[in-house]
């Protein structure tokens, strides 16, 4: 039963990924990894064809070697939140609203900024290598 519905929340994200593929403030990672989880729980077959996907591929490469995201995609996604966020803030009224839209936007930013940059955990590797 609950794998026709991670089938289909795993399109909607790889759907959302395609569109961060397109438009400059939406991320993709998130929704990659996202697609990848559901479709890993639910169906080889799409989880195999999304492992071997050339656009997203080696977003899920990356995060199942290293546990790290690229420094552009961390960038497009606190961006995207950011620009967001200031859209609702600007929107809401009253200062208790206001301060808990930007609360709740701090805590996606505060983890993409804790994870690991790909680029550094490559520089890190490189060098334990030699």
């Amino acid at each position: 039963m609950l794998k026709p519905v991670l089938i289909v929340i795993g399109f909607i994200f790889l759907g959302l990924a395609v569109l961060g593929v397109i438009l400059p403030i939406m991320p993709t990672t998130c929704f990659v990894l996202g697609a990848a989880a559901c479709f890993a729980k639910s169906s080889d077959r799409f989880y195999n064809w999304l492992l071997a996907s050339r656009l997203f591929g080696p977003i899920i490469h990356n995060w199942q070697d290293t546990r790290s995201i690229p420094k552009r995609a961390k960038f497009m996604a606190i961006s995207s939140i950011l620009i967001s966020g200031s859209v609702s803030v600007f929107f809401v009224e009253g200062m208790m609203i206001k301060g808990l839209v930007l609360a709740l936007l701090s805590i996606p930013i505060t983890i993409i900024l804790i994870l690991p940059s790909t680029e550094d955990v490559a520089t890190v590797e490189g060098q334990t290598q030699k």
